[in-house]
């Protein structure tokens, strides 16, 4: 398999692209290592190592990248894939949620990256793939703390494709459009009624996209895969859409 040999290191692996691309990884070969805050209290049986640790705190997530390394003996792969959506505009957004956003969202994925630098650099062609949003480009209204968060993981993924490239390590992010994920069934859940209201809303949602449907977290966990894959050794500081069609559409539609 392709992946035959090396190592991955999976941040919010406990759920939704997290898992999807933990799976995916381990089913190519790849060792995994998922790192979340509630992982499962038993064997999964699919051959992931599971670890408790939190991203926003520096040396949780440093212990967790030294005890992945430990495990497996190296790594190769990073996909950091911990994230939080809240919603308000820069007006009515608090402070307090402003700074909860960034610590998961950029400050997570920075600290993942910063401790598992050393690790990646020794493996030779190392790869990071942050997950990012089709609003780091375009926004919804009432975004401001998320839209914001994502902006920064592109940014953050160039720099460090440009600053890591002497040691042949690849920095990339992938973009989604609206995912089945638990993280969106909540946000749907939140602005409908009921159970019912929440599934038309979903898919209503997926219609927006021009392929008419929300993607599955196994669509999204195919691109991060092919960025961690020597398949990628010559694509670093990309922002790779998995949206749909929706970034290609315009908003204004002629009359039919």
């Amino acid at each position: 398999m392709e992946l035959d040999g090396k190592s991955a290191l999976v941040t919010g692996g406990s759920s939704g692209i997290g898992l999807a691309a933990a799976q995916l990884l381990a089913a190519r070969g790849a060792q995994v290592v998922c790192v979340s805050n509630t992982p499962p209290a038993e064997d999964t049986g699919d051959g992931i190592i599971h670890l408790r640790a939190d991203v926003t705190h520096e040396a949780s997530i440093a212990t967790a990248v030294d005890e992945a390394v430990r495990r497996t003996g190296r790594l190769d792969i990073l996909a950091a894939c911990a994230g939080i959506q809240r919603y308000g505009t820069a007006a009515d957004t608090t402070a307090a949620t402003w700074q909860q956003v960034m610590s998961v969202n950029v400050e997570g994925a920075f600290l993942a990256v910063k401790h598992a630098l050393p690790a990646l650099r020794g493996s030779g062609a190392g790869s990071i793939v942050l997950v990012s949003s089709v609003q780091a480009f375009v926004t919804q209204k009432n975004v401001a703390a998320y839209t914001a968060s994502k902006g920064a993981l592109n940014a953050l993924a160039r720099s460090i494709a440009v600053d890591e490239a002497a040691f042949n390590v690849r920095a990339n992010t992938v973009c989604p459009g609206s995912v089945d994920t638990p993280m969106l069934r909540t946000a749907a859940a939140g602005f409908a009624g009921d159970a019912h209201e929440a599934d038309r809303l979903v898919s209503a949602w997926g219609r927006s996209h021009p392929l008419g449907r929300v993607a599955r977290p196994d669509e999204v966990a195919e691109a991060i895969a092919f960025l961690a894959s020597d398949r990628a050794s010559f694509i670093t500081g990309i922002a790779l859409p998995v949206d749909g069609g929706l970034l290609a559409q315009l908003a204004v539609a002629l009359p039919e």
